[in-house]
């Protein structure tokens, strides 16, 4: 196994310890909990870096690192709604698209990279979580929600653009 690979397993390996800081929502568990989504968001980038500086990109990798990408936004996204911040229907929304797109791809032969409405709705996401896990005051709880909101859309948007065909260039 590749060391971009155990980056990897290393964030899926911290949403039990994610999901038990908050799963009690005093003030320093909601700081713990944050703390350690953000790391979490950061190795992200950090396994993909690795894997392709190092040439570590693995079949395994490549199925694990959006499984686990998924696993890491929707384990706080559960808490949000189990404390009524966020309605389950708007979770449900981005949960359908990234279902859709996860089934989509197991069908194409060859998958692009993550465009700018991509990287913008991963973004969008995690900074809506990351303000509405932070125990701060009423301006940042709105614009979390605001986030939160513009996430869902930029979610359906980027979905959007990966179901639609692309036109065939004119000879």
């Amino acid at each position: 196994m590749t060391v971009a690979t155990w980056i990897t397993l290393s964030r899926m390996l911290g949403i039990p310890f994610l999901l038990y800081f908050l799963s009690n929502p005093s003030q320093s568990y909601r700081w713990i909990g944050l703390t350690i989504f953000l790391i979490a968001a950061l190795t992200d980038w950090l396994d993909g870096y690795v894997a392709r500086r190092f040439n570590q990109v693995s079949d395994l990798g490549k199925f694990l690192d959006p499984l686990v990408d998924k696993l890491l936004v929707f384990a706080p996204f559960l808490i949000l709604i189990e404390w009524g911040t966020v309605p389950a229907w708007g979770v449900f929304l981005i949960l359908a698209r990234e279902l859709t797109i996860a089934g989509w791809r197991v069908s194409q032969t060859s998958i692009s990279g993550a465009n700018w409405w991509g990287k913008a709705k991963t973004v969008s996401q995690i900074s809506a979580i990351a303000l509405l896990l932070a125990p701060l005051s009423e301006p940042w709880t709105t614009a979390g929600l605001v986030t939160f909101w513009l996430s869902v859309v930029l979610t359906l948007i980027s979905g959007a653009i990966y179901l639609i065909p692309s036109k065939p260039a004119e000879n």
